[in-house]
């Protein structure tokens, strides 16, 4: 049985998707790659009965407010042998630390050259936060590719104490001022 709920946040609402006892989602109500079935009716996050559900909402709600920094949900997470490579490796970036797309690919033995495949697989990430890949930067150091929105990846990279999240005083690769952008979101 699938299970999807929302949890209000400061960045927008967050859908959670549960399955199976496994946390198989975490998507901005507005992002790229939002599944179409997460579009049925939704309940509050802390009313639903599943266990998973409401621990997902409680760790996500105290990473957003600078109170964690590791994940202890069970995940699952759907796709292809590459994805899952790529995103198992996304786990393993620390909180606070951010990793190139380059990197990324040298990381899982590819060339650099691969780094557009990566993002693609980075870009898939169902389970956006917990599987950290608004870690991963351009290899200029500046912020791109964020299915949840750069304004958003600049929000949580600055909460994890990271410069690249303070770009936003000026543009941010097309996107608003960012206090502008932030304060939109909510």
């Amino acid at each position: 049985m699938i299970e999807h709920a929302v949890m209000p946040s400061a960045l927008g609402d967050i859908v959670l998707r549960v399955e199976s006892d496994h946390l198989t989602g975490v998507f901005f109500h507005d992002q790229k790659h939002f599944p179409l079935s997460a579009r049925a009716s939704l309940m509050l996050a802390r009313e639903s009965s599943v266990r998973v559900m409401r621990q997902a909402c409680e760790e996500v709600e105290e990473y957003l407010a600078g109170a964690r920094t590791c994940f202890d949900l069970p995940l699952a997470m759907p796709g292809s042998a590459f994805q899952q490579r790529v995103w198992q490796r996304l786990e393993g970036i620390d909180f606070g630390e951010v990793m190139t797309y380059g990197a990324l690919a040298r990381a899982l033995g590819l060339s650099r050259g691969h780094a557009r495949a990566v993002g693609s697989a980075v870009g898939r990430n169902p389970i956006s936060m917990i599987v950290p890949c608004h870690r991963v930067v351009a290899g200029s150091g500046g912020l791109t590719g964020y299915a949840g929105g750069l304004a958003r990846k600049a929000h949580l990279l600055a909460l994890e104490g990271r410069p690249e999240g303070s770009v936003g005083l000026g543009q941010v690769k097309g996107e608003h001022h960012l206090a502008a952008a932030i304060k939109g979101l909510q």
